[in-house]
């Protein structure tokens, strides 16, 4: 996974890459040619990078979450080789939203509202997200935000748990998507065509509350 931001205005000409979630987990930094690593102290693996003054050089016009492609992502190994660094980016251009078809649903061991789905999006198999949605159902066609997704709110997908259940991103809202006029009531959308695996269309999206 590899979540990209860059907002000059705010930072100056620093683009900070994510490559995992680094919520509970003690990290230190190494700073080499303006190539900023951070890394978990305790396996030493990379948790992401701050890189200096390539803003130009990638031709960054965006402000926010930027998507790199493979040619980009190339600049910033090159970075990370000339500082020293063993690590090698991966570029990742797959849709992050995405439709989900629910193959299969039970109820959470340890809730009593939260459901286990196996939901195709696509994948070589199904994955398991826990959805605690009313309406969420076997069957369904949905909208999913895989790892590596961030929300309008600015939240960041990734890998986790709910209650002690593994979990591989989230089922989601009209509201939770950003859609003009979504319902404010609690409930998944739930689409009525699509093809599991499918970018999520928003601009299409934005149409369904008119």
């Amino acid at each position: 996974m590899l979540l990209s931001f860059y907002n000059p205005d705010v930072l100056g000409d620093i683009l900070i890459v994510e490559l995992a979630d680094d919520a509970g987990i003690t990290q230190s930094s190494a700073n080499k040619n303006d190539v900023v690593r951070i890394f978990n102290d305790e396996t030493n693996e990379a948790i992401g990078f701050n890189f200096f003054g390539l803003g130009e050089k990638l031709n960054l016009t965006e402000k926010g979450q930027v998507f790199l492609n493979s040619d980009q992502v190339a600049i910033l190994n090159d970075a990370i080789a000339k500082a020293g660094f063993s690590d090698e980016l991966v570029a990742d251009e797959s849709p992050k939203f995405v439709i989900g078809h629910v193959e299969e649903m039970k109820e959470h061991p340890d809730s009593d509202h939260l459901h286990i789905t196996q939901t195709d999006v696509g994948l070589e198999k199904p994955v398991q997200i826990v959805c605690g949605a009313p309406n969420i159902d076997q069957g369904q066609l949905v909208v999913v935000a895989l790892p590596g997704a961030v929300m309008p709110t600015g939240t960041e997908i990734w890998p986790g748990q709910l209650r002690g259940v593994d979990s591989y991103g989230m089922i989601c809202s009209a509201k939770e998507l950003g859609i003009p006029n979504a319902p404010q009531k609690r409930g998944i959308l739930v689409l009525d065509s699509g093809n599991a695996g499918e970018a999520f269309d928003f601009d299409k999206a934005a149409k369904m509350f008119d």
